[in-house]
């Protein structure tokens, strides 16, 4: 097992502890791994320097809490001890990886020692304990931790520069003194890396904005090295040039961007007489040399991240294209679209230049009159109707290699006459749809920010040295600004004006959801502004549909909810596809900033989510109850005792017709494929809509609907169950019972605190699970009272008090004919008394029912009925029968209890190797799905069998 503090506390193949004293606790450990850590410095960690009286006997809970997630917790006099190597600690690692690289470029051997530091620093992932919520470690762990990887990213920079890698490190510099600006050795590798990539200009104008930060921030001039690096560029003769005059790779374009090589120019870089420069050297403007145009906005200073897609941009430019090359940035409001394209532009100089355009509403027509002048067309040249405008804007490019940005665009019919038509010309669209039409334009969905570039935005807004003294408040802007562009820029940009505001603060404010899109306001930049802008641009039906969504805070969605179809949504850049999911439905989403707009759009002009949420409550309440039904049918007690497609005979998942049953002598039917594959796509619906479904009960709640969130949530229990879905099942019970109170409802109530029995026995609590039944026995009578009593005896530690439950409930279940009931109290009582012949005759109820997942605990309670009593073969054959139910269903979490009991069969055999085999394939499953109990018990069997 590996951990990791570079970053969010991360633990490789397991789950990070969740409360924030907890991941304290783990940090600190980790940090001194090896090593006994006192009570009292864990204390000081835990609490910040401030513990309270009874920290020592409450560490030792924690202590207890985290040894269930970590191994290797080990008690020692006056502390603790984490038993793992410093090598499995990503920090040390990083620290040892250094020191290795250090050691390597003494030894001269320099492209080995850059690769060392480069692997030492790809094992970042964020800011050193990133959300560990302690000052104390921050001091003296975190602030050494981020010294040293600047160090050692100063240190790889400078042999990738004694590689001559300037051109490379250009970008990476930039972000370096842009984050750490008084760094004066960063900004002396930026100086030297350009210097060395020919940019001289750029050299020189770092140094000058070097001096003024120095001058401006400390009041000191530059220091030696840096004055040195400046004489080495002022004093240095300029870059050779090709015989034509134009320089050598690295100057007709940006060293990092694309060489001025390709259709459109001579083999040296030149661009030859009738393409791109008219033949008699005058252009349409009048006499004179053809000036390449400029009609760019000036980039912005702040710029951050957004490597991939610039690295894709300049991919598509440095292809030898025969034809022009159409490039279309697509996404939501608000992502940054126009900024990238700008700052892509920027780093590349075309020959014939770059011309700009906001396209917006504006017609095509109107957009051409603007592109013809910057072209040098006279004003009374240019036509006065469309198609001769198009007609001689082609003509004006035809021969000439030109970037053209078109910002904002609303369609493909806008984009069309705008397009150079010169071999090689680049033409870069912003839009909020990936305007799909579009031919042989090439398509790049931008989304948000990652959390670093969120943060080195905010910083670059508000000033790099806010955020450096508030990292967490700064990343908890981020997370409310949903990483979005133009929401980080608008909070750093209010933080600018308010020099008194902490981060923190801002922070707060932004917390509140009913003010949040109000917060995100500064002069004219407003993120309500520009949704707004696409919203105001639907058609009235597809408005309506954006606000019912509002009535969702469901993270996705699939189009079956509102029974609409939600493409022009998507095209609108208000909602993202998210692909097919398991279920193989389409799946929707939007950013946060987004769902918040579109609910207060509802709000004011529907009145709010209770209306929206009272018409479709049905449909998801019917559905979800067709779902549960599949994972567990005839329960509770509907009269319905079988499960099976209409038309056809009632199976066991082995394909053997339940006897009795109408239509069991039909030939072939294929009970192991299609009744199979319909238990299994419904188990994957459920999959696939848990979160929109556990979202749904909290706004069926928040709307006044008790009603239907008490009974989604009952419905849902099989699925969290099936799962292990704890943390679900947790908030939605919760919720449900909440809902049931407030309805008044005590038969809801009393199920939910069924459902809740089940949790708490689930993760081996036994009185919790006792005294939530209990809670429940007074509200109900007869059947549901019968099935209260047997999870009681479920939980009862005596056995004949157990044995007495079973029978009671069992009883009532006969009398009333509830064939579910009575199946699950005859597996209770055969597995308590060890009854070969109860289990087989449960396992015999649950074939009668339909019922493949009751089948398959039947034939595990089996197998663990005959392997306790020495009857091997017997033992394996239940279990491989209840593994091959499992896995035809798809259900991984109980195919894993079957191969963990499979591994018990094979030690008691003395197959040391398969029993091995099958704990090391259940301990896999058990880990990724968080369920500590089982894991523990695969572990010890792995280990036990070498």
């Amino acid at each position: 097992m590996r951990f990791g503090v570079l970053g969010p506390l991360r633990i490789d193949g397991g789950q990070a502890p969740g409360p924030a004293k907890h991941r304290a606790l783990l940090a600190a450990l980790l940090l001194s791994a090896r090593e006994q850590v006192p009570v009292e410095r864990l204390m000081s960690v835990v609490w910040d320097d401030r513990p309270p009286a009874s920290a020592e006997s409450v560490l030792r809970v924690y202590v207890s809490a985290l040894r269930k997630l970590v191994d290797g917790i080990r008690t020692v006099p006056g502390g603790y001890l984490l038993d793992v190597g410093r090598d499995d600690v990503d920090c040390h690692r990083f620290e040892r990886l250094v020191t290795e690289a250090r050691r390597l470029r003494a030894a001269g051997q320099v492209v080995e020692a850059a690769g060392g530091y480069t692997a030492a620093l790809a094992l970042w992932r964020g800011s050193a304990l990133a959300d560990v919520e302690s000052s104390a470690l921050r001091r003296a762990h975190g602030v050494p931790l981020e010294e040293l990887r600047l160090t050692a990213l100063e240190e790889r920079i400078r042999l990738d520069l004694r590689l001559g890698r300037g051109a490379e490190v250009v970008g990476e510099l930039r972000a370096l003194v842009g984050a750490h600006p008084l760094r004066e050795r960063a900004w002396v590798h930026l100086i030297e890396a350009l210097h060395q990539a020919g940019r001289r200009s750029e050299a020189l104008s770092a140094y000058q904005d070097a001096r003024r930060t120095l001058v401006e921030e400390l009041g000191l001039e530059p220091g030696t090295e840096l004055t040195a690096a400046h004489q080495r560029v002022l004093s240095e003769d300029p870059p050779p040039v090709t015989a034509a005059g134009y320089p050598q790779a690295g100057w007709g374009f940006p060293a990092d961007a694309a060489p001025p090589i390709g259709p459109g120019f001579a083999a040296d870089g030149v661009p030859p007489v009738g393409r791109g420069f008219p033949a008699d050297g005058v252009s349409l403007g009048g006499p004179g040399l053809w000036a390449p145009v400029d009609a760019l906005p000036p980039d912005i200073s702040d710029f951050a991240g957004r490597r991939a897609v610039l690295d894709w941009i300049a991919r598509a430019v440095d292809e030898n294209a025969s034809a022009p090359v159409h490039l279309v940035l697509h996404g939501p409001p608000g992502c940054g679209k126009s900024a990238v394209a700008v700052h892509a532009a920027t780093r590349l100089e075309p020959p014939d230049g770059r011309l700009y355009a906001v396209l917006g509403a504006r017609p095509p027509s109107a957009v051409l009159e603007d592109l013809l002048r910057s072209l040098g067309c006279p004003d009374r040249a240019v036509p006065p109707v469309l198609d001769e405008r198009v007609r001689l804007y082609r003509s004006m490019t035809a021969r000439k290699r030109l970037l053209v940005v078109l910002d904002d665009a609303a369609d493909e019919a806008q984009v069309r006459p705008l397009l150079p038509t010169g071999p090689g010309s680049v033409t870069l669209v912003t839009s909020r749809s990936s305007l799909a039409g579009l031919e042989a334009a090439r398509a790049y969905e931008l989304g948000v920010l990652g959390e670093d570039e969120a943060v080195a935005l905010l910083g670059g807004v508000a000033g790099p040295e806010r955020t450096a003294a508030e990292p967490e408040a700064a990343l908890r802007i981020v997370r409310l600004c949903g990483h979005l562009p133009l929401a980080l820029r608008i909070a750093g940009s209010r933080l600018a004006r308010k020099p008194g505001w902490t981060l923190d603060h801002l922070a707060g404010r932004l917390s509140d959801e009913r003010r949040r899109l109000d917060e995100l306001s500064a002069g004219d930049l407003a993120v309500r502004g520009s949704l707004g802008l696409g919203y105001r641009g639907l058609p009235d039906p597809e408005r309506r549909l954006l606000r019912e969504l509002g009535a969702l805070s469901a993270p996705d969605f699939a189009p079956w909810v509102f029974g609409a179809d939600l493409e022009p949504l998507a095209e609108a850049g208000l909602l993202q596809s998210r692909g097919l999911d398991e279920a193989g439905q389409e799946r929707y989403g939007w950013h946060d900033l987004t769902r918040l707009y579109a609910a207060e759009r509802l709000r004011d002009e529907d009145g709010g989510p209770a209306r929206v949420l009272a018409v479709r409550a049905g449909a998801i309440l019917e559905r979800t109850r067709q779902a549960r039904e599949s994972l567990l049918p005839a329960e509770p007690g509907t009269g319905r005792t079988e499960a099976h497609l209409p038309g056809h005979p009632a199976l066991s998942l082995e394909g053997v017709p339940v006897q009795g049953h109408p239509g069991s002598s039909l030939p072939g039917y294929p009970g192991s494929g299609l009744e199979t594959g319909w238990l299994r796509q419904e188990a994957r619906w459920l999959s696939a809509e848990r979160r929109f479904l556990v979202a749904s009960v909290e706004d069926f709640f928040r709307a006044g609907l008790y009603e239907p969130a008490w009974r989604l949530a009952f419905y849902l229990v099989p699925l969290f169950e099936l799962g292990a879905h704890h943390d679900d099942w947790h908030a939605t019970t919760a919720t449900g019972l909440d809902a049931a109170r407030a309805a008044g409802h005590r038969h809801g109530e009393a199920l939910l605190l069924r459902g809740l029995a089940d949790l708490h026995r689930a993760e081996g609590r036994t009185e919790a699970a006792a005294a939530a039944l209990r809670a429940a026995q007074p509200l109900v009578e007869g059947l549901e009272l019968a099935r209260v009593t047997l999870r009681l005896g479920l939980v009862e530690a005596d056995t004949r008090a157990a044995e007495r439950a079973f029978l009671r409930a069992l009883r009532v279940f006969e009398e009333a004919g509830d064939r579910r009931g009575r199946a699950d109290a005859l597996r209770a009582l055969g597995a308590a008394r060890g009854d070969e012949g109860a289990l087989v005759e449960s396992l015999a109820a649950y074939q009668e029912l339909g019922d493949p997942r009751g089948e398959a605990e039947a034939l595990l309670d089996l197998a663990r009925l005959h392997l306790a009593a020495g009857r091997h073969p017997q033992a394996r054959d239940c279990a491989e029968r209840r593994l091959k139910v499992n896995r035809r269903l798809g259900d991984r979490l109980p195919e894993a209890v079957a191969q963990l009991v499979l591994a018990e069969i094979a030690q008691a055999e003395g197959n040391q190797e398969a029993a091995a085999a099958a704990a090391r394939a259940a301990l896999e499953t058990f880990t990724s799905y968080g369920d500590h109990r089982n894991a523990a018990q695969a572990r010890s069997i792995r280990q036990a069998t070498g």
